[in-house]
C-alpha cells in the first residue's frame, strides 16, 4: 500500500511556520521582505528567499486543499448553483467541444473535452462533475438539448434553469482560455 509522504519532511521549519509566512504572502498586500520582518518581530529568523521557496513549493498544495475544503463546504449549502456551458475550440490542431461548470461564485468545477456536442458527451461531463462535487439545487445552462436529456437519464432533482443572460458567469470564464487562444494565432 502507498505510503503517504509528508510534504514538510525536509525543512528544518515547523508546518506552523511555513503555512503561516506562506498563507501572510498570500493572503495579504505584503511582499517577500515584509513577511521576514512580520515573522522576525515574532522570533522567527527567515529570509525573504526562504518565503520565496516556500510559497512556490506549498502554494499550489495550500490552494488546492483551500479549493476542497471550500467544496466541502458547498455542497452544505442549499443554495449552491452550476452553470454549464461549452465553447467550440481547436487543441492540437483539431477542433473539440470544451465541457466547463462554473459554480455561482465564478469557480471553474470541472472542465472536459469531447469530439461531440450530443447527449452522450453531455452526461459523461455530468457523471464527472456530481462525482466529484455532489449534487447542485440549481443547474443553469444555455437552451442546449442535451443537458436536459442527460439530467433526465441522471434521474437529477436538480431544478435547470435557462435564460438569455442566466449563463453569463460561464460564459465570462471562457474569456481567458479564448485571449490564449487568439494570442496563440
Amino acid at each position: 500500500m502507498a505510503k503517504s509522504t509528508n510534504p514538510f519532511r525536509y525543512f528544518d521549519s515547523s508546518p506552523e511556520v511555513i503555512r503561516t509566512a506562506v498563507m501572510m504572502y498570500v493572503k495579504f498586500p505584503l511582499s517577500l521582505r515584509n513577511v521576514e520582518d512580520l515573522l522576525a518581530e515574532r522570533g522567527i529568523d527567515i529570509c525573504h528567499e526562504t518565503v520565496r521557496l516556500w510559497w512556490n513549493r506549498f502554494g499550489p498544495m495550500f490552494a488546492a486543499e483551500i479549493r476542497r475544503k471550500r467544496v466541502q463546504r458547498m455542497r452544505s449549502f442549499t443554495h449552491w448553483r452550476w452553470h454549464l456551458d461549452e465553447v467550440y475550440v481547436k487543441i492540437n490542431g483539431e477542433m473539440h467541444y470544451l465541457w466547463r461548470a462554473v459554480d455561482h461564485e465564478g469557480e471553474v468545477l470541472e472542465s472536459f473535452a469531447s469530439k461531440t456536442r450530443d447527449k452522450a458527451a453531455a452526461l459523461t461531463f455530468m457523471k464527472k462533475l456530481m462525482k466529484r462535487h455532489g449534487r447542485a439545487k440549481a443547474i443553469t445552462t444555455d437552451g442546449l438539448r442535451s443537458y436536459k436529456a442527460a439530467m433526465k437519464d441522471l434521474g437529477n432533482a436538480s431544478k435547470q434553469e435557462i435564460g438569455r443572460w442566466a449563463n453569463n458567469r460561464v460564459e465570462n470564464s471562457h474569456l481567458p482560455f479564448r485571449r490564449r487562444e487568439r494570442a496563440m494565432l
